[in-house]
């Protein structure tokens, strides 16, 4: 018996990523291919802003109080003389530091949760899944509220509120994956030859379930990016001076909106920009990597 292990370990398991992906994405879905650069420069532009930004975020200038956008200041400034630009790409570094941790960390929990209590299944899912309905009852801004207004605002505590939040909750999707995976020809095999439950779940679960978790964090980037905007703008996200696009909206930005609509344009389109490429990016990751979803072409 000890012969057939090798042999069931190199079963034909689905790849999470196909080969020819890339040229797919683009060829079969330009918008989400766009989205998907767009992410990507936002990555770059949030992990090089200290080296790309023109200015300094907090570098005042009283002489060039609310000037309108020009050539030597794209996105214009604010009522202290700060380049918009300059604080917008900033707050892209910070975005990308709490968005991929906070998306980073919900999806290992999702994984985590929704793998052991698919494929176990009984009681611990029934259990399991009755403490997700009762965490989902709660809306999650007035958890996000609660939990930063008890804790304060930090980017620490953001990250760690928002992994919990929104991998709890992403539990399901996973879960649903791995009941499917659960039944497959080879989790049969491997549990017939005496395989432990963790080398399944490793080495048979995990691989099938992977398409749904990589687009789960592509979703979850734009969701938590989101939030954090909204507690920035509510005054709960990452304190002063550093900044943030949610903040940029709540100070100067709406008490000068109406005499320089550039400073809440300026991160109101950041926002709504990466949050919008990241979404159909995820859409296509999605009908990409799942076979029912391709179509007869």
């Amino acid at each position: 018996m000890a012969a057939i292990a090798p042999g069931v370990a190199t079963l034909d398991v689905p790849a999470a990523i196909p080969p020819g992906f890339v040229k797919r994405l683009f060829r079969d879905k330009p918008l989400g291919a766009a989205g998907g650069v767009l992410t990507v420069l936002f990555i770059v532009i949030g992990v090089f802003g200290p080296w790309i930004a023109p200015y300094g975020f907090n570098e005042i200038s009283p002489a060039d109080r609310l000037l309108a956008p020009s050539l030597e200041h794209w996105f214009g400034t604010d009522n202290l003389g700060r380049d918009v630009l300059s604080r917008c790409i900033y707050g892209a570094q910070l975005s990308v530091i709490i968005g991929c941790a906070a998306a980073a960390l919900a999806t290992v929990i999702s994984a985590l949760l929704g793998i052991v209590s698919g494929y176990f299944g009984g009681k611990f899912d029934l259990l399991t899944q009755r403490l997700v309905d009762a965490w989902m009852s709660f809306p999650d801004l007035v958890i996000l509220i609660v939990v930063v207004s008890v804790v304060g605002p930090g980017m620490v505590q953001i990250i760690c509120t928002l992994g919990l939040l929104y991998g709890i909750a992403g539990s399901r999707i996973v879960r649903s994956a791995a009941i499917g995976a659960r039944e497959h020809m080879y989790v049969h095999a491997a549990q017939s030859i005496g395989a432990s439950a963790p080398r399944i779940l490793w080495r048979h679960i995990l691989p099938n379930v992977m398409a749904p978790i990589i687009v789960l964090f592509t979703t979850r980037v734009g969701v938590v990016i989101l939030a954090e905007s909204g507690l920035s703008f509510l005054g709960l996200g990452v304190p002063p001076p550093a900044p943030s696009w949610g903040g940029m909206l709540t100070g100067s930005g709406r008490t000068f909106m109406f005499q320089a609509p550039w400073l809440a344009l300026a991160p109101g389109l950041c926002i709504t920009a990466v949050v919008y490429a990241t979404n159909v990016f995820g859409d296509a990751l999605r009908d990409l990597l799942d076979p029912r979803m391709r179509g007869s072409k």
